[in-house]
């Protein structure tokens, strides 16, 4: 009878202390249908910032490659090429402040986003059942993984997968399109025409800093998950390719992999933006490519910390190789 009373009263207290949450986050979100979730709402925190507080980029600007002056040759940028339009370059020094670049290049709206606490840099389609969202930041977090929302239905979308997690479009997926993060050295020789996104103006954010020093060497923040299996750092990196995930370790001894029908490279060359005050000056952790094994064509995968792949994919496979 005691322990059917205890359940009751640990119900009750979460029920109403979820009650509490959501009656608090409607003061923000006027619009946005918390009836409809597929995930606890005790598992979703704030960041710090409200609404917008991390303001994503709405109308990005851009330079030629020969115009770009502030970059380090060693910085990184998530680098996206579609089918037939010129190459882009968003650096991390511009996303580690805005997290999300909402672009349209050729006729493909896209949402480029970076969660500096998952170190996942994903990019998206932003068509959805016939409309084109647009994103930005909510300032939550759930696993320590950014909480996007779309100005449109005001839901909330996990960005490591790209999932509507409350509201009109829950249950929903946004496409996930290839690009992937390589210093800026490598990004202009190899794209000596193509172009790289500007500075955005009036802001006062201290670009080409990192607010999270020495981050990737410690623990992950506002976790409160297991840490990975086999021994694995929590912000050790790893190669995301749908749910399996190949360690970073695995390229000390070789720079190709060929396994599950893909083939990850890794160069070296490209700094954590995670590490060192300065990101241009932080070590050197190399940079991934994953392409189909048989077409060669660039897959859409990410390169984040263990601990989000496991928060994410708890049945995930790790490719721990021999």
């Amino acid at each position: 009878m005691l322990r059917f009373i205890s359940i009751l009263l640990a119900s009750l207290f979460f029920t109403s202390t979820a009650f509490a949450q959501v009656s608090g986050w409607k003061y923000e979100w006027p619009n946005t249908d918390f009836s409809k979730k597929s995930v606890e709402f005790s598992e979703i925190l704030s960041g710090g910032p409200g609404k917008d507080g991390i303001p994503a980029i709405l109308e990005p600007k851009f330079h030629k490659v020969s115009d770009e002056q502030k970059l380090g040759s060693r910085e990184p940028v998530m680098t996206v090429e579609l089918a037939g339009q010129v190459p882009r370059a968003y650096p991390i020094r511009y996303l580690m402040w805005h997290e999300i670049v909402n672009d349209v290049i050729g006729d493909v709206p896209i949402a480029v986003t970076f969660c500096p606490l998952c170190n996942s840099g994903v990019t998206f389609d932003r068509r959805v059942m016939g409309r084109t969202l647009t994103m930005g930041v909510t300032g939550k977090l759930r696993y320590s993984d950014m909480v996007m929302y779309d100005h449109e239905t005001q839901s909330w979308w996990q960005q490591f997968m790209g999932l509507g997690i409350v509201g009109e479009m829950t249950g929903v997926r946004l496409k996930t399109l290839p690009s992937w993060t390589e210093s800026w050295a490598d990004f202009k020789a190899r794209n000596p025409q193509a172009i790289v996104m500007q500075e955005p103006e009036g802001s006062r954010r201290r670009y080409g800093a990192n607010p999270y020093a020495g981050y990737d060497t410690g623990r992950p923040f506002l976790y409160k998950g297991e840490d990975p299996p086999y021994g694995i750092h929590p912000l050790a990196r790893v190669v995301v390719v749908g749910s399996r995930a190949w360690p970073l370790e695995r390229f000390k001894n070789t720079a190709v992999i060929n396994e599950a029908g893909v083939r990850i490279s890794w160069k070296s060359g490209t700094a954590s933006a995670l590490d060192t005050r300065s990101i241009a000056k932080g070590r050197d952790v190399g940079a991934i490519r994953v392409r189909d094994a048989i077409t060669g064509k660039d897959i859409a995968h990410d390169v984040s910390f263990a601990f989000a792949f496991y928060a994410f994919h708890p049945q995930g496979t790790w490719m721990l190789g021999d």
